[in-house]
């Protein structure tokens, strides 16, 4: 492949640099091209625009892969943790025996809330979004920490475990407070996730005893969503973090990207979805053709991808711990019995296979989910929580590139041209 592109402009030609990643993505190096041409690139919603290179995650939608750091996604989801992933996405390889346990004590060491800040809790509504008060607290907490703002490099690994397990801490809380319940404290004993799953539903006089398969699966869960790539709240995490902002403030700010329905929020709308399709008492084959006539506006929730398009790797290997959770746990919902139901509907319709509209990660996610107990409006918090390690190794990279600078987009003004001010009295 040659080095440069020859792009020609008002009759002149210029070249541009070309660059290679190392799995054979290509683009065009165009941060000269306004200085040069005048000229600037339009691309609504940069869904062609490279807005960084990175070393973390590889994403090829046509076949299908997702890999961290080099190392395929269902190897992953096969032999490691959610605290080992992590290490892995935020420093790019796998921990030593040593490092895992001091990344481990670690994030124990830091579960612990500052007993000030469980007031804060209170200080919102039994109305207010879980992912609300998430940001809020994030931001919050880091105020009682302020050595931890200011991050060096020997800080560092200190911070990242901090975010990382007081995270769960305020999902936790923010949960209890919402139903009336007390604010649960961590056991030290416990896992990572046996001990989100413990703060979330032991109350004072009954501990709640996490089902081995279902902290499996859980684990599963926040592995698989560990990082995607230059996603909406990834790319408001750089952004954020391009001004100087600190790792706290630059993931609260992430929180607040993934909480839009388009985003973090797709798995709830799965679990809308059904309860739609539960309410209605319409047919699934009915609801699939309402699905495929353009006319009736009826959209499928949980199957395609924006970056996909081939079966999201994540959805397989998810799908399989779902299956295994619901049989174990011998759970009776009709809503998961219609998702059962639509997934094999779906799969067999050719309007589908031919558009390659496979269920993803959010449909099998939103069951996964329901089957274990957590209510709706915290399925994006825990959306959240298992994208953390990706905002985080997304803020480190940005901060250790010598040459990074403020994100500042170009736009193309479309708005009205030059024009006095009208005095007030000679306005109709």
């Amino acid at each position: 492949m040659s080095d440069v592109c020859h792009i020609e402009l008002e009759g002149k030609s210029y070249e541009f640099p070309t660059i290679e990643g190392t799995e054979g993505e290509k683009a065009i190096d165009i941060t000269q091209l306004r200085d040069r041409t005048g000229y600037i690139t339009l691309d609504d919603g940069y869904g062609n625009t490279g807005s960084c290179k990175s070393s973390i995650t590889f994403i090829d939608g046509d076949k299908g892969v997702l890999r961290h750091r080099g190392v395929p996604i269902e190897q992953l989801a096969e032999h490691s943790t959610f605290v080992e992933a992590a290490w892995l996405v935020i420093w790019g390889r796998l921990p030593s025996r040593e490092e895992r346990a001091r990344f481990s004590h670690l994030l124990t060491s830091n579960e612990l809330m500052h007993e000030s800040l469980r007031h804060h809790f209170e200080g919102f509504p039994s109305s207010a979004h879980p992912m609300a008060i998430l940001s809020a607290m994030i931001n919050a907490f880091s105020c009682y920490e302020p050595e931890i703002l200011n991050v060096k490099d020997d800080g560092f690994e200190a911070a990242a475990a901090t975010l990382l397990s007081k995270v769960r801490t305020i999902a936790a809380a923010t949960y209890k407070t919402s139903v009336g319940q007390p604010i649960m404290y961590p056991r030290p004993e416990y896992s990572y996730c046996e001990n989100f799953l413990h703060m979330m539903f032991s109350i004072p006089y009954r501990d709640y005893i996490p089902d081995p398969d279902v902290v499996r699966a859980f684990n599963l869960f926040f592995v698989l969503h560990a990082d995607h790539e230059q996603n909406c709240s990834t790319s408001t995490v750089r952004m954020v973090a391009s001004s100087g902002a600190n790792l706290f403030a630059s993931c609260s700010a992430g929180v607040s990207a993934l909480w839009g329905p388009l985003h973090g929020g797709a798995n709830m709308a799965v679990i809308e979805m059904l309860e739609d399709i539960r309410e209605s008492g319409i047919s699934l084959q009915d609801f699939v053709d309402r699905v495929k006539n353009k006319d009736a506006r009826v959209k499928l929730m949980g199957f395609g991808h924006r970056v996909y398009k081939n079966f999201d790797p994540r959805s397989r290997i998810l799908k399989a711990a779902v299956d295994k959770v619901l049989e174990k746990l011998n759970i009776t919902d009709p809503l998961l019995d219609i998702a059962k139901q639509l997934e094999e509907v779906a799969l067999q319709d050719e309007y589908f296979v031919q558009r390659r509209l496979y269920p993803n990660v959010d449909f099998y996610s939103g069951i996964l989910l329901r089957a274990i107990g957590i209510p709706l409006n915290m399925f994006t918090v825990m959306f959240a929580i298992g994208r953390m390690p990706g905002w985080i190794a997304n803020w480190k990279e940005l901060r250790e590139n010598p040459k990074v600078r403020i994100n500042r987009p170009r736009q193309i003004y479309v708005g009205e041209q030059l024009r006095d001010y009208v005095p007030r009295e000679k306005r109709g």
